[in-house]
């Protein structure tokens, strides 16, 4: 003990006492000893609870911020409000890696869901080469301009893109489009193929229906054994005029759609390209069987 320390131990035992007892050092050391045990107690529980008070701050204001918009924080079971607050979505989970993406003609996984070299790609490009030696004489397909602005359709286009993996089977989407002409009135026509192992519905109409999300008329057309559906005409997204869907027996699905107008109305085709018939013939056509 410290002098000071044993002063104040001496003047607290001489002002609890009345007379003041005898100086006895034994107990007066005894004495400033359990007052200065029960100091450093206090300071100790002191300290503990402001730890607890800590910590019980920190996480109350994590639970009062939780699952509102802009805090960043998870709500109940990991969930955050959407910005419109209607309807819950995931909480932020680590970003997508490129090693989900299938493996491109490199070895690599690709950098996206597009692929930009192999055998995909070059499926897609003959899908087009298919779809421009099936539009019918009288009708011509331009050539893409050497330096397309990067905001215009070009006249011809074609893609192919990693569309889900359903069992452990990837399932790809082609896409390729042309712009027909016939003087000065253009349309357009398209093919996209599904390949094996899509979710799309078996049922004709209900096929034909999931087109870009389009609703419209639809005709169950007979093609030799098989049906086709076929929306002779749209609702309101008239992005197409008339579009047809058949799903292989392997499960590859087509889809063939064709407009009389792109771009401008006042120019569009007087007629478009395929009859009804042809436009289901052609959704069941090899040519467009890809896998």
């Amino acid at each position: 003990m410290n002098g000071e320390e044993l002063r104040e131990a001496l003047r607290h035992e001489m002002a609890g006492v009345v007379p003041p007892p005898p100086l006895d050092a034994t107990t007066a050391l005894g004495a400033a000893r359990r007052t200065r045990a029960r100091r450093r107690t206090g300071w100790a529980c002191a300290g503990s609870a402001a730890v607890v008070l800590a910590v019980a701050g920190v996480a109350a204001v994590g639970t009062t911020g939780a699952g509102v918009p802009g805090t960043g924080t998870a709500g109940p079971g990991g969930l955050s409000p959407s910005a419109s607050g209607t309807k819950p979505s995931p909480a932020p989970s680590a970003p997508e890696t490129a090693s989900a993406w299938p493996t491109g003609p490199d070895g690599r996984p690709q950098e996206d869901r597009t692929a930009r070299a192999g055998n995909r790609y070059d499926q897609a490009v003959r899908l087009l080469n298919e779809l421009i030696s099936a539009v019918p004489a009288g009708y011509v397909v331009p050539e893409n301009r050497p330096n397309q602005p990067a905001d215009d359709d070009p006249p011809r286009g074609s893609q192919a893109e990693f569309e889900d993996r359903v069992e452990g089977v990837d399932v790809w989407r082609y896409t390729s489009t042309a712009t027909v002409t016939q003087g000065d009135r253009t349309g357009r026509v398209l093919v996209e193929v599904y390949t094996r192992g899509n979710r799309l519905p078996t049922e004709p109409c209900a096929l034909t229906r999931q087109f870009w999300g389009m609703q419209g008329e639809c005709q169950v057309v007979t093609v030799g054994d098989a049906k086709v559906g076929v929306v002779v005409r749209p609702t309101v997204d008239r992005r197409f005029e008339q579009w047809s869907a058949y799903r292989h027996p392997d499960g590859v699905v087509t889809f063939v759609a064709q407009t009389p107008n792109f771009g401008s109305p006042q120019h569009g085709l007087a007629k478009m390209p395929f009859t009804v018939p042809q436009l289901a013939a052609l959704a069941m056509d090899d040519r467009f069987h890809l896998q």
